[in-house]
């Protein structure tokens, strides 16, 4: 069970901050996920949705490069939540089992290179807080330094919603994949 009340529905915040609700709840069809706890803080949550809006529907990284990057901090950081809406998103964008479950386990075998590059720069930015000179180098030649940039953003994103999440102990959705931690 969260260490918070779930914030479902606008009266459970001050009447100064329904708009915000109103906007996440435009923004997402409902309250749910981080934004359950978000919106304890609901400037914070206004902030945080306008990142999630350009990462997730606005950027111009591929779909499949965001799932990647936001399913291996899940696992990073152990984010159950996290982890059960991306595993769902993944299988929407046709991500192989064998990838979602190479990251599961914690290896890079047998995936793609072009998918395993993605998954080891996001390991090596969150257990290093850094990445090696030629793993940047490759990601520039691949992305560009926009996309680069975006993609270290996504990764970042996704960070502080499984930070959330963790913190206040949000459990997967119904029907969504359970991590063992």
């Amino acid at each position: 069970m969260a260490r918070l009340p779930s914030i479902t529905s606008k009266n459970q915040v001050p009447a100064e901050h329904h708009p915000i609700v109103d906007r996440v709840i435009k923004s997402r069809g409902a309250i749910q996920g981080p934004f359950t706890m978000l919106l304890h803080c609901p400037p914070l949550a206004e902030h945080v949705m306008s990142l999630g809006a350009y990462v997730r529907f606005e950027g111009e990284l591929d779909k499949r490069v965001r799932v990647l990057a936001a399913m291996t901090v899940a696992l990073e950081f152990e984010a159950v939540y996290i982890w059960g809406a991306q595993t769902g998103q993944a299988r929407k964008q046709g991500v192989p089992e064998a990838t979602i479950t190479a990251i599961r386990e914690k290896h890079s075998r047998g995936l793609p290179p072009e998918d395993a590059q993605i998954v080891d720069f996001t390991r090596e930015l969150i257990r290093r807080h850094r990445v090696s000179p030629a793993v940047m180098k490759s990601l520039q030649e691949r992305f560009g330094n926009f996309q680069l940039v975006e993609l270290t953003g996504t990764i970042g994103y996704y960070s502080l919603l499984a930070m959330t999440a963790n913190a206040c102990e949000l459990e997967p959705a119904p029907g969504a994949e359970v991590l063992k931690v």
